[in-house]
């Protein structure tokens, strides 16, 4: 049902701290010239817990009209399960074709209870859900045993693997075969991923560098494995930028380098500074100084 790369945009924001509809308008036209198959919104690198859930259906319907007939899922990430459901009814409601459902956090949920929150929260919306699993972040891993539980619900459809373990989305084919499309979530692991048969790249740099993300993905896709593992190396620095507690504030900086955007941030975040910004700083001018050539499709 879904393939291929699905950017997690950021979320731009004005001087006074309001939405900026115009730019992410911008931004998000941006990563569908390129072409992208399909944009997250609202997730980790949108600043979805700064976010009120108006601002989230807001940015859905920015997307929305951005993105035309290729799909949008709202990320839904709350405290309780009460709240999830009605964030995904929400989301429903203003045209989400889809959702990308975490863990209730920060509560390490059990087992049962993690189940249990991601089948209430899809009956809720009636849409195609993307479970996020990111242990490293959230401290639950929605396990295999756990994905088995899942499978008899027919809207459950993919998953997006950040264990940060490459063996991951070898061990869910083999035992699930396509029941789940399985998307990469690491950026500095995507092409090992996809090599390994992961249907698709839940990406952060791309928001910067989108044309280099689709075309690792489609030379992929065409078995051109050289020429994508040539992008990839030089990807590396960059997308070692997603793997660190301020991805949000790396990635927009990178935004502000590649595309001539803003790195505004919500409170608590603040844009980088001092010696932290000159060293990010210097990985993003140094692959914009030596950025490849890209192969026609």
């Amino acid at each position: 049902m879904w393939r291929g790369v699905y950017p997690a945009v950021t979320t731009k924001f004005t001087e006074d701290d309001r939405l900026d509809i115009a730019e992410m308008e911008r931004c998000f036209a941006l990563q569908m010239a390129a072409g992208v198959d399909g944009l997250i919104v609202c997730g980790s690198l949108g600043e979805a817990m700064a976010l009120e859930p108006e601002e989230k259906i807001e940015i859905l319907k920015v997307a929305k009209g951005v993105a035309g007939e290729k799909p949008v899922l709202m990320t839904v990430c709350e405290s309780s399960t009460k709240r999830a459901c009605r964030a995904a009814l929400d989301a429903a409601e203003a045209g989400a074709n889809g959702l990308m459902v975490l863990p209730g956090v920060p509560y390490r949920s059990q087992p049962h209870e993690t189940v249990a929150h991601i089948k209430q929260v899809t009956k809720a919306a009636g849409l195609p859900v993307m479970v996020y699993n990111n242990p490293v972040a959230y401290g639950v891993d929605v396990t295999l045993d756990m994905f088995a539980q899942l499978a008899n619900d027919p809207l459950i459809v993919a998953m997006k693997e950040s264990t940060d373990d490459i063996r991951r989305a070898t061990e869910v084919i083999n035992r699930f075969g396509d029941r789940f499309a399985v998307f990469t979530g690491v950026d500095n692991l995507a092409l090992e991923s996809l090599l390994m048969g992961a249907d698709g790249w839940v990406a952060g740099l791309v928001v910067a560098f989108p044309r280099e993300t689709v075309a690792i993905w489609k030379l992929v896709e065409a078995g051109r494995m050289e020429e994508a593992r040539a992008i990839y190396r030089w990807f590396r620095p960059l997308l070692d930028l997603d793997v660190s507690t301020n991805l949000v504030q790396n990635i927009k900086l990178s935004e502000v380098h590649a595309l001539g955007s803003t790195d505004r941030c919500r409170a608590p975040r603040i844009a980088l500074s001092g010696a932290e910004r000159d060293r990010v700083e210097g990985v993003i001018k140094a692959a914009i100084a030596c950025r490849p050539q890209l192969p026609e499709f």
